[in-house]
């Protein structure tokens, strides 16, 4: 696996690029974002790594900048800043995943492997083939565009993994923990607050066709209704 990993602290970058290469990663280490396309093109990573409070270009603008070339790259920020208002603006930028400092290297491994598998899975499989018709929106996974009478809005890697199975079990309830252990690998409390965070998100979209809703069934999970 090829791991694109952008941090200015010079310590801690030497401790993660050197564990994770001890297990046969290969990673791409930058002090900072100011080329950041060019090195991308040109190592190809297959997932990212980006710290947030970067010198020149923080990482959010960074991973603005990369979505809208390469929609699809999963990327992780590493962080300090956990507020709810600092993990929805990672999201909105783009981030799949959101680890803290400090952060023991095991996790970061385990999330690492997670998102690449699930990037896998989810890209080439049966669902990201087809278009869905959810009420007046059309979705593509594949793509990931939700779109409504032809605009078109590009989802997160993360939202359209979370959108496929909702609208793969249309009028049905799915759990709470099924979801979390699908997408994220752990029900936690940090990914169920992530989970709120998409889902938010998901219901602000779908505003615009009130035949649509995503319901929370408290304490059970959530389901996707066309009336």
């Amino acid at each position: 696996m090829k791991i694109l990993y952008i941090e200015d602290e010079a310590s801690l970058a030497k401790i993660v690029k050197e564990s994770l290469q001890s297990r046969s990663y290969d990673v791409l280490h930058l002090a900072d974002g100011e080329n950041l396309i060019s090195n991308f093109t040109n190592f190809s990573p297959d997932i990212c790594l980006f710290d947030v409070m970067l010198p020149v270009i923080d990482g959010f603008t960074l991973a603005r900048e990369l979505r809208a070339l390469y929609p699809s790259i999963p990327i992780i920020f590493i962080t300090a800043k956990v507020q709810t208002l600092d993990v929805l603006d990672g999201f909105g930028a783009g981030g799949n995943d959101y680890i803290k400092k400090p952060f023991s290297l095991e996790e970061l491994i385990v999330r690492i492997n997670n998102l690449y598998k699930l990037s896998n899975l989810t890209m080439g499989s049966e669902i990201n083939e087809k278009m869905i018709q959810i009420g007046q929106f059309t979705f593509w996974p594949d793509r990931l565009e939700l779109i409504y009478e032809g605009v078109v809005k590009r989802l997160s890697f993360r939202e359209g993994q979370l959108l496929g199975i909702l609208s793969e079990n249309k009028n049905e309830v799915i759990n709470r923990k099924h979801i979390l252990d699908t997408l994220w690998g752990d029900d936690n409390f940090f990914n169920s607050r992530n989970l709120d965070v998409y889902i938010t998100k998901l219901r602000q979209y779908f505003k615009q066709d009130q035949k649509v809703e995503i319901l929370t069934l408290k304490a059970v999970g959530y389901r996707l209704i066309e009336r």
